[in-house]
């Protein structure tokens, strides 16, 4: 497949950051074909990071999160209508509106969709909200914005906690339920949760960690108040559904690909492979949906639901695709931030298997801190809340494995020295 190809087609499914970046890239590196993006969504490609925090507080309105792009008029928009099977034998992409997209080379980026209420008829309430496209952010914001008494978040990853800063500046009561000992304890460990959980509950939110809801009570088909485990019941208005996300393979159910709900499998380079283990050279995947070996990470296999990764898998994917080999598997270190109300909290390597946690640099009680995950000797992730400045020279030390704990001449070291605890992950 040789860049510059004039008749062959390219199919990129999905209309999200990494399906755009991954569109641009195949044309910036001489793809000339066909070009069609498919979106299950009536949207061009927008920004999701604003909707769970400047959408909600009304800052930025749903409609102007779309992406800037360099695409030109040369590209075939089929937008409102989800994949629903590929049949790679005739390589035909059909969708859920009948119509059939023949394709040379495809991209997968279909990403993720929110976790839906175990319960249906009761996530279908009215007041019941998730919170993941353009559409779900405007109607929750028009909820809050009717000033209700209170707002119940189930889950305490990050969604859950930017939900419950945006209320919080709204002036809002909120009430986050999680069912660890922190909020955040799943991806940061108990203790670096702990800290944060400190500085939500110092900012008036109602934590209760270590409870789960039972079950959500309607009054005339809306949510009025939820059931603990422990009996105990929460009056609200408002019900933020925030258990993470459900990556959208179903379509490719059949198609001889290695996909299942945990993302579409890859080889280092960013093919897809088949259920033999062997790569379609005419298909990649980038983004929430890609699943593929890390080489920093002993070449395990992940999915990252990651702005930055999206963009840098993307763009990677594309090239690959227009025939402009990359050099090496593609590894970026994963990078990913999250505003809570006025606390930033960015986070550079993966701190799965982290048997160690060291406090480097701030003071965890104060609000401003950086924290370095080891395992067996080696720094494998580093976070900083409020500390953005000092990331980068962390990410040097995760890019590199370098030994764990970190030495090293800082200027804002702990008090006490460098701390090293427990992560306490569940």
């Amino acid at each position: 497949m040789a860049p510059g190809s004039t008749t062959e087609r390219a199919v990129v499914v999905g209309a999200g950051l990494a399906a755009l970046r991954g569109a641009e890239a195949m044309r910036e590196a001489g793809f000339t074909g066909a070009l069609a993006i498919v979106g299950a969504e009536p949207y061009r490609p927008y920004d999701r990071p604003p909707l769970s925090k400047h959408v909600l507080i009304g800052e930025t309105r749903p409609d102007a999160t779309t992406l800037p792009s360099s695409l030109g008029a040369d590209v075939d928009w089929h937008l409102g209508s989800s994949a629903e099977r590929l049949d790679r034998g005739s390589r035909t992409l059909h969708l859920a509106d009948g119509r059939a997209l023949p394709y040379d080379r495809l991209l997968i980026a279909t990403g993720t969709r929110a976790r839906p209420w175990p319960n249906p008829h009761e996530g279908r309430l009215a007041g019941v909200f998730t919170l993941r496209g353009r559409d779900d952010a405007a109607a929750l914001r028009a909820a809050l914005a009717a000033g209700p008494r209170r707002v119940l978040v189930i889950g305490g990853g990050f969604i859950g906690c930017e939900v419950a800063s945006a209320c919080r500046q709204l002036g809002l009561p909120v009430t986050l339920v999680e069912p660890s000992p922190t909020p955040l304890a799943r991806v940061l460990g108990g203790t670096v949760g702990a800290f944060i959980g400190a500085i939500h509950a110092g900012r008036g939110v109602d934590l209760r960690c270590g409870s789960e809801v039972e079950w959500l009570e309607e009054a005339e088909g809306r949510f009025v108040r939820a059931h603990l485990t422990d009996g105990t019941r929460i009056e609200a208005d408002v019900a933020v559904i925030a258990l993470g996300a459900v990556r959208n393979t179903e379509w490719l159910d059949g198609s001889g690909l290695s996909a299942d709900p945990g993302g579409v499998d890859c080889d280092a380079a960013g093919y897809v492979l088949d259920t033999d283990g062997q790569p379609d050279p005419r298909i990649a995947a980038a983004g929430d949906v890609a699943r593929f070996p890390h080489p920093l990470y002993g070449g395990r296999r992940v999915a990252l639901e990651h702005w930055s990764q999206a963009v840098a898998q993307g763009i990677h994917a594309g090239r690959l695709l227009a025939g402009a080999n990359p050099e090496g598997p593609y590894g970026a270190l994963p990078t990913f931030w999250s505003a809570q109300g006025d606390v930033v909290v960015k986070s550079v390597g993966l701190t799965e298997g982290a048997d160690a946690l060291a406090i480097t640099l701030g003071e965890p009680g104060s609000g401003r801190f950086v924290a370095v995950y080891g395992q067996a000797g080696r720094c494998i992730a580093a976070v900083a809340v409020d500390s953005a400045r000092w990331l980068p020279a962390h990410a040097d030390l995760v890019a590199a494995g370098a030994p764990f704990p970190p030495d090293g001449a800082a200027t804002d070291r702990p008090s006490k020295g460098i701390m090293v605890l427990a992560p306490g992950f569940p």
